[in-house]
């Protein structure tokens, strides 16, 4: 038996009680082996076996549990159809693809409408089922963009309504609150403190803003269950219709018992509302650390296929292609060299700020740059199992993983709400008064509705992994983020962790009877037509000791991937670089038989030679950050 994982995302989820709910239902298809939902990154994920259980049965379980699986919708153009038989032949094809729920094709708008799960395919795989079966299809998004908008818009969709549900709750909740308490606030005027007049502005708090309460609670007690919404709904309508109950019929109730609990019920719904619009924003900063690392890859790659060059998105890629890789562009793939060499800045992937060199028969990875030569490449990963794609997936593993503590509230949600309604019955059953029961009960529910264990613990939870993400804190496992509490040690990476990541000069070394002046001059002359960091360094130093650069003669620029740099400034040739190369060029390297002119230990050094004289060498190296010290001894 081959077991499939899935994951879904699932909108409706408000707390752990949702997720107890959804996690039951999943488990009831048959063919689950296993489910776990996340309320925080609102995903589910399912275990299953293909031959039992198919993605329609596992989204129909969702929506029987009265909530709703994310399914995307798109359109796409199509070429090349001429009549129905076109249509059902792509119908068919499309359909075949693992993760499409549905297809309709139109004939006369030459338009593809498929019905899919975003997690399980996409654009690439619809393109090609398309495409291999003859058709053709017109320009499109890609799909990273194209998910991440859509879902970027369903959030921020969700977070604009909780904030206007909360600014009218709240200019709402204001007077209600005032008129409540004329011995607090005597001054109010008394058409503000008429019972008529708070429950008229209560009413649209309770049940405009607070009507999606009402419909958690209904979706919950269809399945037999309640959660939060339950005990949210409970508490306030207790409060609410007490509070009517007293305005209409004053004369059933005792004296002492005639309070009004409107400004209780207004009050709890604006401040939950918030909370869920804090939520909401903290959940749409959860992508950032994504959207970041997909700008860092290339939306296009240049591919050789049969013996034609073409530009096509990176997600078309297949392995054993071969890439063209260009000067200043962005490795699109994992893959290794088979013609070139270059300079690659590895730094998003090693965190080293030095760039390392690169020759046929090495290893390349998505979304490092290269400085300065280049490359064919032959594709060994693509899309999702590259480097990058790998740490996007532990990013999103992280955000939909749960902790022992969040596993515990789970638990502890479950009984929660079901274990207050009833004690607040029995407040009720019990009392000699059932007027004086009544208030008590009410009393209970609304302390007790707003849970905060419940509902902060998952949201803080990915607000921390995101917030670490932003700082360049990857962190892969949810559990990992609960258990920092007990490090006793933490291990540094030096280079752009406790040093700046970029290349300074910090020493120099003139050959005997050359000026440290014109030294400088030489190399930052011939130096600033290139873009490669080392170069970058030796431009940077020579501008701050104020010297007037020369500049090299048109045409005579040459860059040596690895290798270093040659120019004619001032009638003659300069070159810097590595010794070994410069007494390939010709040069006298016979002053480094002196100790002084050889290899430092920990620095980097740049040999400048003018003709066949060599002029000294310049010492590169990577200076501590400023705030290194204190950072370890916090």
């Amino acid at each position: 038996m081959t077991l499939k994982n899935l994951t879904l995302p699932v909108q409706g989820m408000h707390c752990a009680s949702c997720v107890n709910t959804i996690e039951r239902s999943l488990k009831k298809v048959n063919g689950v082996q296993a489910a776990t939902a996340n309320l925080a990154a609102e995903r589910a994920t399912v275990t299953f076996d293909p031959a039992l259980a198919k993605p329609a049965d596992l989204i129909a379980a969702i929506e029987k549990a009265g909530y709703q699986a994310a399914v995307e919708k798109v359109t796409l153009p199509i070429g090349g159809m001429t009549c129905a038989s076109c249509v059902n032949t792509i119908e068919r094809a499309l359909k075949r693809v693992d993760g499409v729920l549905a297809a309709n094709v139109n004939l006369a708008a030459e338009r593809a409408t498929i019905e899919f799960i975003p997690t399980l395919t996409g654009l690439p795989d619809f393109k090609r089922a398309v495409t291999g079966v003859g058709y053709e299809v017109r320009e499109i998004p890609t799909e990273g963009e194209a998910v991440e908008d859509r879902e970027r818009e369903a959030r921020r969709r969700e977070a604009d309504t909780l904030r206007l549900k909360f600014l009218v709750s709240a200019i709402l909740s204001v007077p209600i609150f005032l008129g409540s308490f004329p011995e607090w606030f005597p001054w109010v005027p008394a058409w503000l403190q008429n019972p008529w007049t708070l429950l008229a502005l209560t009413t649209p708090v309770q049940f405009w803003a607070g009507a999606q309460f009402y419909r958690g609670t209904f979706a919950a007690l269809r399945h037999r269950t309640t959660d939060m919404n339950t005990l949210i709904a409970v508490g306030t309508s207790a409060a609410y219709f007490y509070s009517l109950a007293v305005i209409l019929f004053p004369q059933v109730f005792p004296e002492g018992t005639r309070a009004l609990y409107l400004d209780t019920a207004a009050i709890i719904i604006t401040l939950i509302i918030l909370g869920r619009w804090l939520e909401a924003r903290a959940k749409g900063q959860t992508g950032e650390a994504i959207r970041k690392l997909m700008g860092l890859r290339a939306k296009t790659a240049r591919v050789v296929r049969d013996g034609q060059e073409a530009d096509i998105p990176v997600e078309e890629v297949q392995v054993n292609d071969i890439v063209m890789v260009r000067p200043g562009e962005k490795v699109p793939v994992d893959g290794v060299i088979i013609e070139g060499y270059s300079t690659l800045d590895e730094s998003m992937v090693t965190g080293e700020s030095l760039p390392v060199d690169k020759a046929a028969g090495d290893e390349v990875f998505s979304g490092t740059s290269n400085l300065t030569g280049a490359m064919d490449i032959r594709v060994t990963k693509a899309g999702k199992d590259t480097t990058l794609g790998r740490v996007q997936k532990l990013i999103l593993e992280a955000e939909r993983s749960r902790s022992p503590l969040i596993r515990l509230i789970d638990r502890y949600a479950g009984w929660y709400t079901p274990t207050i309604c009833m004690l607040a019955a029995i407040v009720v059953y019990f009392s000699d008064d059932w007027t004086v029961g009544v208030e008590k009960a009410i009393g209970m529910l609304i302390v007790a509705c707003p849970c905060a264990l419940v509902l902060a613990t998952p949201t803080a939870m990915v607000a921390a992994l995101s917030c670490a993400a932003r700082l360049g804190v990857l962190i892969k496992n949810v559990v990992h983020l609960e258990y920092a509490r007990s490090i006793s040690a933490v291990i540094l990476d030096k280079t752009g962790t406790l040093t700046t990541g970029k290349l300074f000069v910090t020493q120099m070394r003139p050959a005997p009877g050359v000026d440290g002046a014109d030294l400088l001059k030489a190399a930052a002359s011939a130096e600033q037509l290139s873009k490669h960091p080392v170069a970058q360094a030796v431009v940077e130093i020579a501008r701050q000791a104020r010297i007037a650069l020369s500049s090299p003669a048109a045409g005579s620029f040459a860059e040596v991937a690895g290798r270093g740099v040659k120019a004619k400034v001032d009638g003659a040739d300069v070159l810097v670089g590595r010794s070994t190369w410069l007494a390939q060029q010709g040069v006298d390297m016979s002053l480094l038989s002196d100790p002084q002119y050889q290899e430092v230990e920990g620095l980097s050094l740049l040999y400048v030679a003018r003709g066949a004289k060599l002029l000294g060498w310049l010492a590169l190296e990577d200076k501590t950050r400023p705030e290194a010290r204190e950072a370890i001894d916090q």
